[in-house]
């Protein structure tokens, strides 16, 4: 897809395979403040996209949104060939769309294998199918802490337990909002190798971050927002190769 900058609130989103991600004229309300207006993306299946932005930008309530966590309209909201607009937020789950907040809510009185058991969902048809086993190859920390209660672990040991326990469910895609935050250097190489792997794995993610540095270790494409409004959408490469537009968007 050739890069797009488009002014506020035009969609710039493709169309994606059946199987994929399509958000197109989205808008969010927290109570009377509309935060988003009119932000269109897409994620096809295998592919992970970052959703760019300085803070505030409306990465979260994106996500958010999708999830129908919030208050929203859109002119289109489709998940794998499904219209997902009017669903409640466990039904768009159980149709294997994941999602890990920047909280990462995990139970702290709960151990690590209580915690994955309680994200337990069955197989889904040609999803990648995860069992604990599984996802301490992924996660080799977490495989030497089972029986550690959740609250006991550090941030970086915690946001590689809310992904495992996502992933228990079986997606076919997951959210991710900001997992590289608050990590050690060593611990943000180490996450970006373990999306990587569940590309491979077949698995799509959306990626909201604000570390463009990050972005560029995983990500095939951006959509980048401002004002909760989408701004940007193509390659990372031709991210890369338009400074103005990058800085103007993601300058601190």
């Amino acid at each position: 897809m050739a890069a797009q900058q488009m002014p506020s609130g035009s969609p710039v989103a493709s169309e994606p395979d059946a199987d994929g991600l399509r958000v197109d004229g989205l808008n969010a309300w927290y109570g009377q403040a509309q935060i988003l207006h009119g932000v269109s993306l897409d994620v096809g299946p295998g592919e992970i996209i970052a959703l760019l932005g300085r803070n505030g930008a409306g990465k979260t309530t994106t996500l958010r949104a999708i999830m129908g966590l919030v208050r929203r309209s859109a002119r289109q909201l489709a998940f794998r060939g499904a219209d997902i607009g009017p669903m409640p937020p466990f039904a768009i789950a159980r149709r294997g769309l994941g999602y890990v907040p920047e909280d990462r809510r995990i139970f702290t009185d709960l151990t690590v294998d209580e915690n994955l058991e309680a994200g337990r969902q069955p197989p889904r048809p040609g999803a990648p199918q995860w069992t604990p086993e599984r996802l301490f190859e992924l996660f080799p920390n977490l495989g030497r802490m089972r029986g550690r209660p959740g609250g006991a672990m550090s941030g970086g040991e915690q946001q590689m337990l809310a992904i495992a326990r996502t992933l228990m469910g079986n997606p076919y895609m997951v959210l991710l909002d900001e997992p590289a935050e608050g990590l050690a250097p060593r611990l943000v190489e180490d996450m970006a190798a373990a999306l990587l792997t569940l590309k491979r794995e077949g698995l799509s993610l959306l990626v909201a971050e604000q570390n463009l540095n990050f972005a560029r270790l995983l990500a095939d494409r951006a959509h980048v927002l401002a004002g909760g409004a989408t701004h940007f959408s193509g390659t990372m490469a031709e991210l890369d190769a338009d400074p103005a537009v990058r800085d103007a968007l993601l300058a601190v």
